[in-house]
């Protein structure tokens, strides 16, 4: 089992920066691959990022504005997001899978972020 829990989230004007964090526990934390997906209203839920072993994956909607980091020591997965944009309004959620496996088994509890134009 792991246990997700997202931090981070809020109001910010189009421009701007936020950085999400999730902290997880529960088991090894290197062993596993980390997401952060989004939701807004009336939309379908995101893949925006995800991290493994050596290698990340953004989404075209992100890509070159948002970075995904992680701290296995800490075992904390991060998201910066820069250049905000409206149209990144949603519930972020941090999500956990093993490697070698495409189900996303795990998942937070979600951090608004909120972009005003």
């Amino acid at each position: 089992q792991v246990q997700l829990a997202e931090s981070g989230g809020g109001l910010v004007q189009a421009g701007g920066s936020l950085r999400l964090s999730c902290a997880a526990s529960g088991r090894t934390f290197s062993g596993i691959v980390m997401g952060w997906f989004r939701q807004a209203p009336g939309k379908e839920r995101e893949l925006v990022a995800a991290i493994g072993v050596g290698s990340t994956y953004y989404a075209d909607s992100v890509k070159g504005r948002f970075t995904i980091s992680r701290d296995n020591a800490k075992n904390t997965v991060y998201l910066q997001m820069n250049s905000l944009k409206p149209e990144d309004t949603a519930g972020y959620y941090c999500a956990a899978r093993q490697i070698g496996y495409d189900n996303w088994n795990y998942w937070g509890q979600g951090t608004q972020v909120t972009v005003s134009s």
